[in-house]
């Protein structure tokens, strides 16, 4: 038995290519530039196989329509994910971040007052009960 290969063969890699599906597995073991030309030759069959559907092809060619675009919108996400990781890293450990970057949750969770918060405002406001303004 051989060992198990994750990576594709150039010859596997070419032939998914063809056939049009391809995994997010696999691109994101990808450069930026590997990405961004693969984008465009999807791009380039979406657009022949648009051409043909037209021009009456094959039901062969009509099918394929979805799994391109479907093979396009893989590559976005990757990219997109790839993109975010790389601003989480620049990030990280700064004072500010971008609002896409923090984390969601709940407005009431993220509103709660925390312990430092708490030991820099006075007691006489924590007993009296108003954590975001003075009382009227």
């Amino acid at each position: 038995l051989s060992p198990v290969c994750l990576a594709p063969t150039t010859k596997q890699w070419y032939q998914r290519r063809v056939m049009g599906k391809i995994k997010c597995s696999e691109l994101r073991n990808r450069k930026k530039e590997e990405l961004t030309k693969q984008l465009d030759d999807l791009k380039t069959e979406l657009a022949q196989l648009r051409v043909a559907k037209v021009t009456g092809g094959a039901a062969s060619k009509l099918s394929k329509i979805r799994v391109v675009r479907k093979s396009i919108a893989r590559v976005y996400i990757v990219m997109h994910q790839k993109q975010k990781e790389n601003l989480r890293k620049f990030y990280k450990g700064k004072k500010y971040k971008p609002i896409d970057l923090r984390p969601k949750k709940t407005r009431a969770i993220r509103k709660v007052i925390n312990s430092i918060e708490i030991k820099s405002r006075g007691s006489s406001r924590l007993e009296l009960g108003c954590f975001g303004s003075f009382p009227t």
